[in-house]
């Protein structure tokens, strides 16, 4: 094999993490900006712009409840595995990513607002670490890159603890978000796998020689 072609996917690759590292680096900065304005005003943002469990006027704050938080220990717990997650989701495709992402906090944001406790309203980043914790997970054995599967396994282990906060353990804690991001980074490894072109049978000789019938 021709050094050129695998030089050249190398090249690829390193230009895709770059620009997955400084779209990470955008997103974190977006989140702590609007922590500083929302912090003094005590929050109004999030409770203006949460979701609020089964208000359909609720339904579009799916999109904004991510960028939003209730305290500084909120966000600080978000930032460091939304960070790590989000890298190791985007690297390989940063417009895959976007789709990814788009259905994470779609998938996480209906769970919330179905079946979290009337009345209340739920923001933060967290159904957006557990589905990209459940995507690289499960990319590598969708996508079949043996690099993927490592990786993937090896986050599984370093942060198995991650698996107690889908179930309902601690109050306050929304864990149908993180269930539902997690389900959704599944999905989103099957739908968003690579697709390899399949591969055409080549003809038999025995019968592409035969005449043709003009009868």
């Amino acid at each position: 094999m021709s050094e050129e072609p695998v030089r050249g996917d190398a090249e690829a690759m390193i230009a895709e993490a770059k620009k997955a590292l400084w779209v990470m680096v955008g997103l974190l900065a977006a989140l702590w900006v609007i922590q500083l304005v929302n912090a003094p005003s005590d929050y109004d943002l999030s409770r203006e712009f949460g979701i609020e469990a089964r208000d359909p006027a609720s339904l579009p704050e799916i999109f904004t409840s991510p960028f939003l938080h209730y305290s500084w220990a909120h966000i600080e717990g978000n930032s460091g595995p939304l960070f790590i997650f989000g890298f190791l989701a985007a690297y390989r495709g940063v417009k895959k990513w976007v789709g990814v992402s788009l259905l994470i906090v779609v998938a996480s944001g209906l769970g919330v607002w179905f079946i979290s406790p009337a009345h209340s309203v739920t923001v933060g980043a967290s159904g957006l670490v557990f589905g990209y914790f459940g995507y690289i997970i499960v990319r590598g054995l969708f996508d079949r890159h043996l690099i993927d599967i490592v990786l993937g396994l090896v986050m599984a282990l370093c942060f198995a603890y991650q698996f107690t906060s889908l179930l309902p353990s601690q109050e306050g804690v929304s864990w149908q978000g993180h269930l539902f991001g997690f389900a959704g980074g599944i999905v989103g490894g099957w739908l968003f796998r690579d697709r390899r072109p399949k591969a055409v049978a080549a003809p038999d000789p025995a019968t592409a020689l035969l005449p043709k019938d003009f009868s």
